[in-house]
């Protein structure tokens, strides 16, 4: 079964030629949205993608606006608005060692440096500098945890385990 992976979502349309405001949810915003990339539109969840090439691309304030062959005119993506652009696990490219793809990542467990697990990541945050996992304990604890080397000692994508050394004060809520 094809997996599918949000790249964007589509909040608004720009001018009157068939561009779109998208607020991008990619690390790689200008390999994906290169021209002539394939995107695939969901409209809304029970309804097949529609595939689309991206005719143009540029960034304006926070958005990407893109512009897709075919579509030209306002009209054809006013009812685009909050549609999400995906790609597909195939268009996933290889990353180099040490990095990993969110989905990866979130459902994972985290354990301490005595195997003792902390809770599972249920989100990643981007607030600059590094990442931040968010993970939730069995007791509705949440703790934030920095992707940083001092703190994360090993992933194992293939367990879906994430070995920390918890720098002091880091799990004390």
């Amino acid at each position: 079964m094809e997996q599918w992976f949000n790249v964007g979502k589509i909040v608004n349309t720009h001018g009157i030629q068939g561009e779109v405001r998208v607020i991008s949810s990619t690390d790689f915003a200008e390999q994906r949205f290169a021209i002539g990339q394939h995107l695939h539109l969901f409209l809304q969840k029970n309804q097949s993608p529609v595939k689309l090439i991206i005719k143009s691309h540029r960034k304006h304030k926070n958005f990407d606006l893109l512009s897709f062959e075919g579509y030209n005119n306002i009209n054809d993506v006013e009812h685009w608005k909050n549609a999400l652009l995906k790609i597909s696990d195939e268009q996933l490219e290889d990353l180099p060692e040490g990095e990993y793809y969110f989905h990866e990542i979130i459902g994972c467990t985290v354990l301490d440096e005595n195997s003792q697990p902390i809770g599972v990541v249920k989100e990643i945050l981007t607030p600059g500098a590094n990442d931040v996992w968010v993970v939730k304990s069995e007791e509705g604890k949440e703790y934030l945890i920095p992707y940083i080397d001092d703190v994360v000692v090993e992933i194992s994508i293939e367990k879906k385990e994430i070995l920390i050394n918890p720098i002091e004060g880091l799990l004390d809520i």
